[in-house]
């Protein structure tokens, strides 16, 4: 284990009569290619222990919905699949009400002889982090598995991403390598824990309806939440799409991206193991990945980066000082037309791309990356304010987006008001944050095609565009 990766939160010991050592997969729900789980695994091997993986879902989460948990729960047999193979044991736990008990994770680990988390600088994770490990009596450390170069390493908030690629290029070939597959000297014996819930994968949508959650939000037509669906979708884009990634990414309908963030949001798979297949695929079959791996790791770090060393990264506070000033000096220019927060979550505003992309969010749960950079400026043209904007963008990435919540979703928002970018030409309510235009879109993407298959997915509700056989992918 690197030690770059591991943060100790508490100065409480480890408990020698524990049963277990703890894993709390709160941002990397998978059993391979996981830091957290190898530590785990490293201190029960020490202690002669086995190794709990524990892993919850819960109503009391912010924005909690019928698209958010069924994405969760349909991962969770996969993973109790795979974690009996490693000799791990497993307790999912379910709080489907706010009546039901809500001190299951303190119960469980009042038994363990240390407790490992998730090292994650945003939402529910990071919240825990912060707060859990002062009210245990049994060392709580935090694994990064989610970056490639540890979080720890860069001790300082970077710039831009011109700033931070050199150091992660320096980097890269001493992280850049795969983590184990962790290997348990005693493994679990006997029944899982009395929380433990375990269900089928077709009892999910019944369960997923008794929970006391937001039933407006259905699941995606698309995107199912297995580790099995995230390999699968990887090798789709190796074999087909890696090739013409650097010319056809901007083209949301040709469907050249991997259509990963999903999977790396909630952690089904992870950075590293995309990365290295993505290198390697390249390299066998003579192709050129760099334009890939620069968003896959320079871009997103740059994200993570971000998260760690700000103390609210859902703040306008966090822009550099010319993109505050500007947008002061503009903040009383007319805004026509103007919208409210519930008209930009219907999709209905007068721009017929601005609405197809809001679709996309409603269907699938994310907005093709391009796009949803002119998404995110035109909240900032048609809102009465820029706070009004942020908190749209968040609120529409919160309730209805696979990959919200997320480092990333943060920083992508943020960039739209010159986070991590340069001054340009000044214009109206932007002073000199980048503008994107209509025009522009229909310049360089084939929108038309975009407007039909948005109509497509909309008019019945099956996705055969960025479905893994090419067939109609149904709704639920």
């Amino acid at each position: 284990m690197v030690k770059e990766r591991i943060r100790q939160l508490n100065s409480a010991p480890v408990r020698p009569d524990g049963e277990y050592v703890m894993y709390w997969a709160g941002a990397n729900r998978r059993a391979e290619s996981n830091h957290g789980l190898l530590r785990a695994a490293e201190i029960a091997n020490e202690l002669g222990l086995p190794v709990l993986y524990y892993e919850g879902v819960t109503c009391a989460h912010p924005h909690a919905n019928d698209r958010l948990h069924t994405f969760l729960l349909e991962g969770v047999p996969d993973t109790a699949r795979r974690l009996k193979r490693l000799g791990i044991g497993y307790c999912f736990t379910l709080r489907r009400r706010m009546a039901d008990p809500d001190d299951v994770f303190f119960r469980v680990a009042a038994k363990a002889a240390c407790v490992v988390a998730d090292d994650y600088p945003t939402y529910w994770p990071a919240h825990v982090n912060a707060t859990v490990p002062a009210k245990l009596n049994v060392r709580y450390e935090a694994v990064d598995s989610s970056c490639i170069v540890p979080m720890n390493v860069l001790d300082k908030r970077e710039y831009a991403a011109y700033t931070i690629r050199p150091k992660i290029h320096r980097l890269l070939e001493k992280y850049l390598a795969p983590c184990p597959e962790p290997r348990v000297k005693r493994k679990w014996e006997g029944p899982a824990p009395e929380f433990h819930f375990e269900f089928r994968e077709e009892q999910i949508p019944a369960i997923v309806a008794s929970c006391e959650i937001d039933h407006s939000v259905p699941p995606s037509i698309c995107f199912r939440g297995s580790r099995t669906e995230a390999e699968a979708r990887l090798a789709q884009f190796l074999e087909k799409n890696l090739r013409r990634y650097a010319k056809e990414r901007n083209q949301p309908a040709s469907h050249a991206t991997s259509r990963m963030s999903p999977y790396l949001h909630f952690g089904r798979i992870s950075a590293m193991e995309i990365a290295l297949a993505a290198r390697g695929y390249a390299r066998e079959h003579r192709l050129i990945a760099d334009e890939y791996l620069e968003e896959l790791i320079v871009r997103r770090e740059l994200a993570f980066n971000f998260a760690r060393h700000s103390k609210n990264p859902e703040s306008l506070s966090n822009l550099p000082d010319w993109a505050r000033a500007t947008l002061v000096a503009h903040a009383k220019d007319p805004r026509t037309p103007c919208y409210t927060r519930a008209q930009f979550e219907q999709a209905q505003t007068h721009d017929a791309l601005w609405n197809a992309c809001q679709k996309e969010m409603l269907l699938r749960g994310v907005i093709h990356g391009y796009y949803r950079m002119y998404w995110g400026k035109k909240i900032i043209e048609w809102s009465p304010t820029c706070q009004d904007a942020l908190e749209t963008m968040i609120r529409i990435h919160d309730c209805w987006a696979l990959d919200g919540r997320d480092p990333n979703t943060y920083t992508n928002i943020l960039w739209c008001f010159g986070l991590h970018d340069r001054p340009w030409q000044e214009r109206a309510v932007f002073g000199t944050v980048r503008y994107m235009s209509l025009d522009g879109m229909k310049r360089k993407t084939n929108v038309d095609a975009y407007l039909r298959e948005i109509a497509w997915l909309e008019q019945t509700g099956s996705d055969p565009f960025v479905s893994l056989t090419g067939q109609p992918c149904a709704s639920r």
